[in-house]
């Protein structure tokens, strides 16, 4: 049965780690809000599944996943369902809690790095909270990237099973996360981003190793791949960004 994806059109956002799994598994799913209004696509056509009344189990936001009568919401969540139906997931149940949680912490970055250019309020403009943004995006830069960075960086090199994927000995949507996640952050944060090739070499390596899989290159190099805009999570305003630091904290 066919995935239903659904999520805001134009936007790589939350959504994109789901799509980053569907299409590496080369599952058939259909992208929603991306189809024709008169298909139900369309922000419009999303708001109206969400509205839906019927619905015993609603989501309270996008992404939301449709399989069959099931409906799966938060992106975590969706990865931990897909994974083992799209062999993406790691062997042995303590490697897939550890699994979960790494996406749960993947979850909690994207979430801040959400916050750099909207600090006050999602319901605000950019242009009403600047000030605020140029302070939350310094802090963010000097002192949480680096400890996500180092943490990853350290998962990948004490990984018992080698340090060529973040759990386990074959690729999982972890893996496949955290290529998207460190993409999303060079985007927007160039010059912060910049020490970290050389201070996270494995966490580079696994990135470089995922975006040129047969299947995800293909989807990169497609227009199925919504290119990194500023309406998304990860932005890329100049006056934000900064040159990073590597703290011996995060080493």
């Amino acid at each position: 049965m066919t995935y239903q994806l659904y999520y805001w059109p134009g936007l790589q956002g939350r959504g994109e780690f789901v799509r980053l799994a569907l299409e590496e598994a080369g599952a058939d799913y259909v992208d929603v809000a991306r189809l024709a209004r008169e298909r139900g696509g369309g922000a419009g056509g999303l708001m109206k599944v969400m509205a839906d009344r019927s619905q015993p189990f609603a989501p309270f936001a996008p992404p939301f996943l449709k399989d069959g009568a099931l409906t799966v919401s938060q992106t975590a969540n969706i990865l931990a369902y897909l994974a083992p139906r799209l062999g993406l997931a790691p062997e042995g149940e303590a490697r897939r809690v550890f699994a979960a949680g790494l996406q749960l912490t993947i979850a909690d970055m994207v979430a801040e790095a959400h916050d750099t250019h909207h600090p006050i309020a999602g319901s605000l403009y950019y242009e009403d909270q600047k000030e605020a943004a140029k302070a939350r995006s310094t802090d963010f830069i000097a002192n949480r990237i680096s400890k996500y960075m180092g943490y990853f960086e350290r998962v990948l090199r004490r990984n018992p099973d080698g340090p060529e994927h973040a759990v386990g000995d074959s690729l999982t949507t972890v893996d496949l996360s955290l290529y998207q996640l460190v993409a999303g952050l060079t985007y927007a944060f160039p010059c912060g981003m910049a020490p970290f090739t050389e201070a996270c070499p494995l966490l580079f390596r696994l990135c470089d190793a995922v975006q040129t899989r047969p299947n995800i290159a293909a989807y990169l190099a497609s227009d199925r791949r919504i290119p990194f805009n500023e309406s998304g999570i990860f932005r890329r305003y100049p006056e934000l960004d900064q040159d990073g630091t590597w703290t011996v904290e995060a080493a």
